[in-house]
């Protein structure tokens, strides 16, 4: 499969998504484990190779949503999907989804480095104010990974989410431009 290195980091790339058979496959497979989807919504779907080919094929189309393959670099393996989404321009802000779909690169600093990468586009290349985003609140591990690269909690829906026969609050975090710091993307010509 062939990446392209949008935005390069110290251990991945970020790449535009291709809709390639690779990843309609890799994505299904993704979207149809539990270990995956039970922390980023959807676990009571079922996801078809047809749906998620028709999904994939939507969103590379779509030029208002920025979504990227995480790319591993060293051995170019797709590990997971980051991107920007409902964008505001006249309020200058965007919604972050990020999910790592391979259980080898969890828990590693590989979505933080994503998402550093990402804030840095978003805020220093399409001159966004604000960057939100929504999680499950039993997902410890990426409250303390949004954290980390700089998001403030801003409010809950008390149990505003239902899975596997409980409900679980849906946290709200953001981060404002002027609270990211850091110089992440290696291959950008300007310093």
């Amino acid at each position: 499969m062939k990446y392209f290195k949008k935005m390069l980091g110290d251990r991945i790339y970020l790449s535009p998504r291709c809709a390639s058979e690779e990843e309609i496959k890799k994505f299904t497979e993704w979207m149809n484990d539990f270990q995956v989807t039970d922390y980023i919504g959807g676990s009571e779907q079922i996801t078809t190779l047809t749906g998620e080919k028709e999904w994939l094929e939507n969103s590379a189309k779509n030029n208002e949503n920025r979504v990227f393959n995480i790319v591993e670099l060293n051995n170019n393996k797709l590990i997971g999907t980051i991107g920007l989404e409902h964008f505001n321009w006249i309020q200058r802000s965007a919604v972050l989804g990020i999910f790592i779909g391979d259980k080898d690169f969890r828990s590693n600093g590989y979505g933080a480095e994503a998402i550093k990468l990402l804030l840095e586009y978003g805020f220093k290349y399409l001159n966004l104010h604000s960057i939100r985003l929504e999680l499950i609140a039993i997902n410890e591990r990426a409250h303390r990974c949004y954290l980390k690269c700089g998001f403030k909690d801003t409010g809950c829906n008390r149990e505003g989410i239902f899975l596997n026969g409980n409900y679980y609050d849906r946290l709200h975090m953001d981060i404002l431009e002027n609270e990211f710091e850091g110089d992440y993307i290696r291959n950008k010509n300007i310093k």
